[in-house]
């Protein structure tokens, strides 16, 4: 079977599959390499339904981009060589690395089953870039307060909604290192309570806040 068939045949089995360029025009010989490619995960799991790849080109890098979701958990892959189909082999190559590694927890994790609620996301607009720093003391009451009209502190720009998961420890764990996520909000499956995994900037750990005692 030739590539470009095994690739129409990965796309008929249901999968919803992007392939998009940055600063490069994506060739079908390039979108049916990748297809090719990500096809080859269904021996690891059949539960895909989004695949999201991005090809960039910077200078005499070639990045390639993946996200893979099954149901609701996503894998985030990112790989950068010299040559853009080295570096789809290695984006794919580092999802099936992290699927082998959680191929039991994940299995475990979608027979359980457990209910989610979605949560309400607000988006914030940035301040104005100047800052008001340069304040002294002699300005007038009134200038004074149009400035601090005009550098009004963030807005609510946009809402959206995200699910809010019971897991365990480890199911929050293994999600934060599969999607790369810089933190999770759960209920935590053994109390029932609200926590937050965060990613610790120093150390590469998570860390988990317990807002409710």
């Amino acid at each position: 079977m030739s590539r470009r068939s095994k690739a129409a045949e990965f796309v008929d089995e249901g999968y919803n599959m992007t392939v998009t360029g940055r600063n490069v025009s994506v060739t079908d010989a390039m979108k049916d390499y990748a297809q090719e490619k990500i096809s080859k995960i269904e021996r690891f799991t059949n539960r895909i339904i989004d695949v999201i790849v991005t090809m960039d080109v910077q200078k005499l890098e070639h990045r390639v981009d993946i996200l893979l979701k099954l149901d609701h958990i996503k894998i985030k892959s990112q790989a950068c060589c010299t040559d853009m189909y080295a570096s789809i082999d290695k984006a794919v190559h580092k999802i099936e690395t992290q699927l082998l590694k959680y191929r039991d927890k994940i299995r475990d994790h979608h027979a359980k089953g457990l209910p989610s609620v979605d949560m309400n996301v607000n988006v914030f607009r940035s301040p104005e870039e100047q800052a008001l720093l340069d304040l002294n003391g002699d300005i007038e009451d009134e200038t004074h307060q149009r400035l601090l009209n005009k550098y009004q502190p963030h807005k609510i720009v946009g809402t959206k909604t995200m699910p809010l998961k019971i897991l365990t420890s480890d199911e929050a764990i293994m999600k934060m290192e599969l999607s790369g996520d810089p933190f999770l909000i759960y209920r935590n499956e053994e109390d029932m309570k609200l926590k937050v995994i965060y990613r610790r900037q120093k150390d590469g750990n998570f860390g988990i806040i317990e807002p409710e005692a």
